[in-house]
């Protein structure tokens, strides 16, 4: 950060030690109020995040199963011949052959 020439680090630094000493100074709730609330808060975060990992991971492993079963049926060989078809194989190959098996 760079002001006419000469870095405004140090100034930043006097902001923040500022900002600091005056939110103190009027914060609403005391010490121990202020980390009770911080606590309470931070935990209720935390509870909502695993419950948010759970849902997430619930509709993960159904996708992945959906999309194991999608696999599964890919790869089975698909058999389009008929009954028909299957009977009407051997005569048309005796007959192309002659006869012979």
């Amino acid at each position: 950060m760079k002001m006419d020439g000469e870095f405004g680090f140090p100034y930043f630094l006097i902001g923040m030690a500022a900002g600091a000493i005056i939110g103190t100074l009027l914060a609403p709730r005391s010490g121990e109020e202020t980390r009770k609330y911080l606590r309470e808060r931070s935990n209720k975060g935390l509870n909502h995040v695993n419950e948010q990992a759970t849902r997430l991971r619930a509709a993960a492993e159904a996708l992945i199963e959906a999309g194991k079963k999608l696999m599964a049926c890919q790869h089975q060989p698909i058999n389009t011949t008929t009954e028909a078809e299957a009977q009407a194989y051997p005569e048309q190959r005796r007959d192309t052959l002659g006869g012979i098996e």
